[in-house]
């Protein structure tokens, strides 16, 4: 099916996601993370995310940031939906 606002999404220039992709290697090198690391933890935070909302796992994105003190992880995850019984202290239902 054809994704109507994709014809109005800006695509990202080849040098941004260049450097972008240099940034992120240059902030994992000082913070002594290794790339596997890093998607252990992505799939970590996937998983216990995953046991109450729905999330679409292609549109995920992880991004260190600096701030005056700390280095912060910001992910942004689109959630499709919210599983029914999430919000119970039992646990979950997928329906």
């Amino acid at each position: 099916m054809f994704d109507f606002f994709k014809l109005f999404k800006r695509k990202e220039k080849s040098k941004e996601v260049a450097h972008d992709r240099l940034k992120l290697v240059l902030m994992q090198d000082r913070l002594a993370i290794t790339p596997q690391t890093m998607e252990n933890m992505k799939d970590a935070i996937i998983v216990a995310i995953s046991e109450f909302v729905e999330i679409d796992e292609q549109a995920l994105e992880f991004d260190w940031e600096d701030t005056d003190r700390n280095k912060v992880l910001v992910a942004s995850i689109p959630i499709r939906s919210v599983k029914r019984g999430a919000s119970q202290a039992g646990g979950t239902t997928k329906h």
